[in-house]
C-alpha cells in the first residue's frame, strides 16, 4: 500500500443542498488544502454530514460546484471520485472476516482475490489490525472495528478521506487514545481528510484547521487556537471550547473596568480568564457562588453576578470549599466584544 501523497485538495464554491423545502447547505464556500486534516464542527442539524455526502457525490447540489484540485467533480459519480468514507456505524459485513471486509470494495471493482487480500493485509497493518484478519466483526471490540473501517477506506488509496463521526460509538477513554492514533495515521499516510465530529476535545486535538458550521453556513475557518481565541461570532464563542464563553449584554449591571461594549452588543470572557478572590467589603465585582463542579485537575465554578450566570475555571485545590460570595478578577485584555449582529469586534 502506497501513501496518499497524490491527494487532492477540495474546494466548495457556493454549494447549496436542499431536500424539498429544507435547505441543508446555504451556499457553502470552503477550501480544504491538499494534505490537510480539516475538522468540521457544529450543532446537530447544521449540515455537517450533508457536506461530507456532497463531497463524496452522495448528495446532488442544487447550486454551486465541487472541485478536487483543478478538476470539477460536481456531477461525477461517487465511484469515480476516488473518495472513501467512514461512517458512524462502521457498516461491516457480519458474515465476512476482517480481511474480506477490507477487501470488499476491491473485489467489487474486479481486483483478483489474491491481490485484494494482499492489499487488505497491507492496509490492516497500517492501521494496526493486521493480526485480526481472520476474525469476524462480532469478535472485535469497538476500537478494533473502527480500525477495520479505516483500513477498508484506506485500501482504496483515496485522494480524499471523509470521516463522519467515526469515534462516536467508543467509550470516552478509548476515544482519547484513538484520536491520537488517527492523527498519527493521517500524518504517516498523508492525504486530504475531512473529519466531522461533535466532540470539542476531539476537534481541537485532531484539526489542522476547524470549520464551524451553523444552519448550513460556514461561520468561521481557522486553526483551533484562532477559532477558540478569536471567535468570529457570538455563536462560535458559545459553541467552540470545553466551556462556552460567558456572554453578557452591553447593559449588564456588571462588567470589568474599562470595558465598553457597543450599544445593543455583548461582551464575553472565557471561563479560564475569570479569576476568583475573597469578597471585599466595598467590591462591586462580587459574585454569588451557585455550585462547584470538581472536574479532576480543574473546578468549574458556577456563579451569578448582577443577575447573570457566569462560569469560572480554576485549578483544583485553589478554591476548595468555595461558598457564599467571591470577588471576580477579569483582565480587560481578555474580554471579547461583539456588535448587535453578533460579530466580534477587533
Amino acid at each position: 500500500m502506497t501513501d496518499l501523497a497524490t491527494a487532492d485538495g477540495v474546494r466548495l464554491s457556493g454549494l447549496k443542498v436542499a431536500h424539498g423545502d429544507v435547505v441543508a447547505l446555504r451556499g457553502v464556500d470552503l477550501t480544504v488544502r491538499r494534505g490537510e486534516l480539516l475538522v468540521v464542527v457544529g450543532p446537530s442539524g447544521a449540515g455537517k454530514s450533508t457536506l461530507l455526502r456532497a463531497v463524496a457525490g452522495l448528495e446532488n447540489p442544487c447550486a454551486g460546484t465541487v472541485h478536487f484540485g483543478d478538476r470539477e467533480v460536481t456531477r461525477v459519480r461517487p465511484g469515480e471520485r476516488q473518495v472513501a468514507m467512514v461512517f458512524q456505524s462502521y457498516a461491516l459485513f457480519p458474515h465476512l472476516d476482517v480481511a474480506a471486509n477490507i477487501a470488499f470494495g476491491l473485489r467489487a471493482r474486479g481486483v483478483r482475490s489474491a491481490e485484494a487480500r494482499r492489499l487488505a493485509a497491507a492496509a490492516a497493518t497500517v492501521v494496526g489490525c493486521g493480526h485480526l484478519l481472520a476474525r469476524r466483526p462480532a469478535q472485535l471490540s469497538g476500537g478494533e472495528r473502527q480500525r477495520v473501517a479505516l483500513a477498508r477506506a484506506l485500501v482504496r488509496e483515496p485522494k480524499v478521506l471523509l470521516l463522519d463521526e467515526p469515534m462516536s460509538q467508543l467509550d470516552p477513554q478509548l476515544r482519547v487514545s484513538m484520536r491520537a492514533e488517527l492523527r498519527a495515521l493521517h500524518d504517516r499516510v498523508g492525504g486530504t481528510t475531512i473529519h466531522v465530529t461533535h466532540d470539542q476535545a476531539e476537534a481541537m486535538a485532531l484539526a489542522d484547521r476547524l470549520a464551524v458550521l451553523n444552519d448550513g453556513v460556514v461561520v468561521q475557518v481557522g486553526t483551533p487556537t484562532q477559532v477558540w481565541g478569536a471567535p468570529a461570532t457570538d455563536f462560535v464563542a458559545r459553541f467552540v471550547g470545553a466551556l462556552p464563553m460567558n456572554l453578557f449584554p452591553a447593559d449588564a449591571p456588571w462588567r470589568p473596568a474599562g470595558v465598553r461594549p457597543p450599544t445593543g452588543g455583548q461582551w464575553g470572557v472565557r471561563a479560564e480568564a475569570v479569576g476568583l478572590a475573597p469578597a471585599g467589603a466595598d467590591d462591586d465585582g462580587q459574585a454569588e457562588v451557585v455550585r462547584v463542579e470538581p472536574m479532576g485537575a480543574d473546578l468549574h465554578v458556577h456563579l451569578r453576578v448582577g443577575g447573570n450566570p457566569l462560569v469560572a475555571r480554576a485549578p483544583a485545590g485553589t478554591v476548595d470549599g468555595l461558598t457564599g460570595r467571591v470577588t471576580l478578577r477579569v483582565d480587560p485584555a481578555a474580554v471579547h466584544l461583539f456588535d448587535a449582529d453578533g460579530r466580534r469586534l477587533p
